[in-house]
């Protein structure tokens, strides 16, 4: 009797420890860089969505989290985007890649800085800290990314997207002076940089068409 009361509470013991977070009992990873796997993990968490992804980002220039956001709305994961107004700007950018990938992707301008960090995903996992979605926060930065499986934190930060949702705009990039002037853009396959959000080392940008890509 005792050794089947001892399997039962061992059994038991295991359930919790690998099962869904509880109400109350969050589960809390934690990634710090540079180079200390955060873009990796972010990207593993988007890679992973079933049904939603909420996104706020002051800075966004990271192309492999806008592949694995337009990826996941590929699969009609519902995926949408909150960005600074710092981020509507005359170069191309990964705004400018999701909303062409088909992502709703909006701007708020209500606030000196929109400088949020976060994505909320499933309703269920929350990422956060001071990780901002871009390659030099990755390599360069010293940045720390948390990420907390709890359903009752999801469901504040969800609330929180929403009410700035509210009065954010759909985002539209600034006309370029080569559009302005009635020049063509580069045609699809040629590659041309893109602004890093005031870093000096800018990405490539591959067409501007319905298959652009970055790289």
């Amino acid at each position: 009797m005792a050794r089947r009361l001892l399997v039962c509470v061992v059994c038991a013991c295991c359930l919790t420890a690998c099962g869904p977070a509880r109400h109350g009992e969050p589960r809390i990873e934690a990634y710090f860089s540079p180079n200390g796997g955060c873009t990796d993990e972010v990207v593993r968490e988007i890679d992973k969505a079933r049904k939603s992804i909420l996104v706020q980002a002051y800075s966004f220039t990271s192309a492999p989290i806008a592949r694995a956001l337009a990826a996941a709305h590929k699969r009609r994961v519902d995926v949408r985007v909150i960005l600074d107004e710092a981020q509507v700007t005359e170069n191309y950018s990964s705004a400018d890649f999701l909303r062409h990938a088909g992502v709703r992707t909006f701007v708020d301008g209500r606030h000196a800085v929109a400088h949020n960090k976060v994505m909320v995903i499933d309703g269920e996992t929350v990422l956060t800290g001071s990780f901002n979605f871009t390659r030099a926060a990755e390599s360069n930065n010293a940045e720390n990314l948390l990420v907390i499986r709890d359903q009752d934190l999801a469901a504040k930060y969800a609330a929180n997207w929403r009410a700035h949702a509210e009065h954010s705009e759909p985002y539209v990039r600034k006309a370029a002076r080569h559009e302005k002037r009635g020049k063509q853009l580069p045609p699809a396959g040629r590659d041309f940089k893109i602004s890093q959000g005031g870093s000096s080392k800018p990405i490539v940008w591959r067409g501007v068409g319905g298959g652009n890509s970055l790289c």
